[in-house]
């Protein structure tokens, strides 16, 4: 599934190293990452995706692409393991440009994965780079009410769409994580968005698919304008599905994004 996502014109590689390490919850950290390179940087909030460059275990340091066009990936393929830094895809959480710094968070689930792993043990100081890859929540002008639907790994995203989102705002949010101590009371959010937090504490099911039941048993969802929905290739896919065919919602008012597949592990 490829979403429509709106790009900057101008992107560069920006080197930058971690400020701090903190963990927000048992499943998540909030690394700080910034740097002097972050002068004249701007992000424009929602879901504001960027390419994290990160090193591999017992790498000295960071290597980051030359190129500033899609062909940083074949010139990152190029480089031997033993340079070639890891890359992922992740939230710019909160952008703070007085400082110079900005804020990713990750959801994680031990060394089964190398962000989560690296995540779990940078230190300040340590290097990162980032690379802008644009945003896909695009509601089009009139889209009052709204359905946003996330696993673990869409969480900061949703959360960085509600925390600017306009104060005459209505709909339904749907959030999955994976312990009810991931709950993140008082959240920013519009006074007529309903927000339904979906921990699964230790069930044997697939991250989603509480998320996925929520939406297809809940009776009214008001008739939303547009939906934004991600995390899970399946979550992703089954809610638009069931928007389509159930609800009758047109294709071109969803956005829907399969940030990973369970079972599979990113190239790189």
């Amino acid at each position: 599934m490829i979403p429509k996502v709106r790009r900057f014109k101008r992107r560069r590689m920006i080197p930058l190293e971690v400020r701090a390490n903190v963990r927000v919850s048992p499943s998540f950290s909030r690394l700080t990452l910034g740097g002097a390179t972050l002068a004249g940087y701007s992000s424009p909030g929602r879901d504001h995706t960027v390419r994290l460059f990160f090193p591999r275990t017992r790498q000295a340091g960071l290597w980051l692409p030359s190129l500033r066009n899609d062909a940083w990936m074949a010139e990152t393929l190029l480089q031997p393991v033993s340079r070639r830094p890891w890359v992922r895809n992740y939230t710019v959480r909160e952008h703070r440009p007085d400082k110079q710094e900005l804020d990713i968070e990750f959801a994680l689930h031990g060394d089964q994965g190398p962000a989560s792993a690296w995540a779990a043990r940078a230190r300040p100081g340590d290097p990162a780079g980032i690379f802008d890859e644009g945003y896909s929540y695009l509601p089009p002008d009139g889209a009052d009410r709204q359905l946003l639907v996330a696993d673990e790994s869409a969480l900061p995203a949703v959360l960085a769409i509600l925390s600017a989102a306009p104060a005459a705002l209505t709909g339904n949010v749907f959030l999955e994580v994976p312990r009810t101590a991931d709950i993140r009371p008082g959240i920013t959010c519009p006074a007529g968005v309903e927000v339904k937090w979906l921990p699964r504490d230790g069930a044997g099911t697939i991250p989603g698919e509480l998320a996925l039941e929520a939406v297809r048993n809940t009776p009214d969802l008001g008739a939303p304008s547009y939906a934004w929905v991600a995390g899970e290739a399946k979550l992703a896919t089954g809610v638009r599905r069931h928007l389509v065919s159930e609800r009758r919602v047109e294709k071109k008012d969803i956005a829907f994004i399969g940030y990973w597949r369970h079972g599979r592990s990113s190239p790189g």
